[in-house]
């Protein structure tokens, strides 16, 4: 039994689409989450100020012994995973893989959607990802840097006719090419899957990258021997490089939960 709390970090509160389901998988771990919400959104910026930025958010999380490292975060996944992986001891884990392994099996024709941040797209690590799982399934992938600001304004719920327009624009393509599967390669997207399945359709499967690497953790950790077996519930901490209010609001609509008091701010540039 190891009883040091699980790392998870993301530009801002995209990753808590990969917590809410890490909470619900293994209620009795301790988690630790940091939101650079004062740096998002990530997606824009080059592999070197990704790494660096990465660098920070797990130096800070490392100094509360985790027991493992969620990069709930799909630019940084697709960019400097195997730079933190061999940087450090514990495990990382990312959020490709697993979304990928989903994706592979759920599509019936081979036609799989993928939506992501410039720099997750760029990469072509999906892309790869899939054509090692399931070769021969072509791939439409499109680039969606307005969906993480909206989502960190609050801007996600059906109706919202600006949600809905950028939606509709980015999505269009994707749904013409004949895509049975829709990776939502960011992990700020999940908190739009009603707009997004809305305009995809029923007949679309929505992979939600968060809950793979989530249950994708609890795998490893169980076989790995580093499970936390003490009964109650674990506690969960929250930190953030910006406005601790902005957070404590939106954080609490999207985990159903009160929050506040249970978030701070940091200064990420001290790592």
């Amino acid at each position: 039994m190891d009883t040091r709390p699980i790392g998870v970090f993301d530009s801002g509160l995209g990753g808590l689409t990969a917590v809410r389901e890490l909470a619900r998988l293994m209620p009795e771990e301790d988690l630790v989450y940091f939101g650079d919400t004062g740096r998002v959104p990530y997606g824009g910026r080059s592999k070197e100020i990704l790494v660096k930025y990465a660098r920070q958010d797990v130096a800070f999380l490392r100094t509360f012994d985790p027991k493992a490292i969620v990069i709930a975060c799909g630019t940084v996944s697709t960019t400097a995973l195997d730079v933190l992986q061999a940087e450090n001891s514990i495990p990382i884990f990312g959020v490709v893989e697993p979304a990928a392994r989903a994706a592979a099996q759920l599509t019936k024709n081979g036609r799989v959607g993928l939506i992501g941040t410039k720099a997750s797209i760029r990469s072509g690590a999906y892309e790869r990802a899939l054509a090692a799982l399931r070769p021969g399934a072509s791939v439409t992938s499109k680039a969606c840097p307005l969906l993480v600001p909206l989502v960190e304004n609050g801007r996600f719920q059906p109706g919202d006719v600006v949600a809905e327009t950028v939606v509709s624009e980015y999505l269009t393509p994707v749904k013409a090419a004949g895509a049975d599967t829709l990776i939502l390669g960011c992990t700020h997207y999940p908190l739009m899957k009603p707009v997004i399945g809305a305009h995809m359709g029923p007949g679309v499967s929505l992979v939600d990258v968060g809950e793979q690497c989530a249950r994708w953790v609890k795998k490893q950790l169980e076989w790995d021997g580093l499970r936390n077996e003490r009964p109650g519930a674990g506690r969960h901490r929250y930190y953030v490089s910006d406005s601790v209010e902005d957070f404590s609001a939106l954080a609490s609509v999207f985990l159903g939960e009160d929050v506040a008091g249970e978030v701070e701010q940091i200064d990420i540039t001290a790592y």
